[in-house]
């Protein structure tokens, strides 16, 4: 593709309060009114990249099928104004959403896993009744080769700008991957901003 633009979705409710997981499956949690803001304030960048470039060509969508990520899609692609005719794939992917907690979400039990999985290793440390930051990796790594197979095949073009809606470690592990950082190198990396725009080109 001409570009890759890898995009955290807008801040979710999950993010200003923990306890929703408590209650809510994380892949049903939504955007906050500020979440929804910042993906239109995203789709103005997104817009700019794409007016700025005289010789880009169609967008194909990839998300994560979580509600957080597909709300970050409609908002981002309405604020930037991309006619359908121009969208030539869009796909919910789950090899791309979050990583896997475990299922309905103790607080105080998270807060000490996350202490655990600071002294552990962000990477390799797995959440009981979850995966690790390995898992997530392997499972991004066959997303990519699905990618790779899909450029071949001529579905996604050279003159493509790829837009990728997923999470912040989810976003990271593609990093990781597309850049063969090491395991040292991807502990030193942090989550971007919610709707923060990172932008790949060739």
């Amino acid at each position: 593709p001409r570009r890759i633009i890898l995009v955290r979705h807008g801040q979710s409710a999950g993010n200003v309060d923990e306890t929703v997981y408590t209650h809510t499956p994380d892949w049903k949690v939504s955007l906050t009114d500020k979440g929804r803001d910042q993906a239109q304030a995203a789709g103005r960048s997104f817009k700019k990249i794409l007016d700025g470039d005289a010789a880009a060509g169609p967008v194909f969508i990839y998300s994560s099928p979580y509600a957080r990520c597909q709300e970050t899609v409609e908002h981002l692609i309405t604020a930037a104004g991309v006619p359908e005719s121009r969208i030539v794939g869009r796909r919910q992917e789950p090899r791309i959403r979050e990583q896997d907690f475990g299922n309905f979400q103790d607080p105080q039990k998270m807060r000490e896993c996350k202490v655990s999985r600071n002294e552990f290793g962000r990477f390799f440390y797995r959440f009981p009744n979850g995966e690790s930051g390995a898992d997530v990796y392997d499972r991004v790594s066959t997303w990519l080769e699905t990618l790779y197979r899909e450029m071949e095949f001529g579905l996604i073009t050279p003159d493509t700008t790829l837009l990728l809606v997923t999470h912040g470690l989810t976003a990271r592990l593609i990093l990781m991957r597309w850049y063969h950082w090491s395991v040292e190198a991807f502990e030193e990396t942090y989550n971007p901003g919610n709707a923060q725009l990172m932008v790949m080109e060739r």
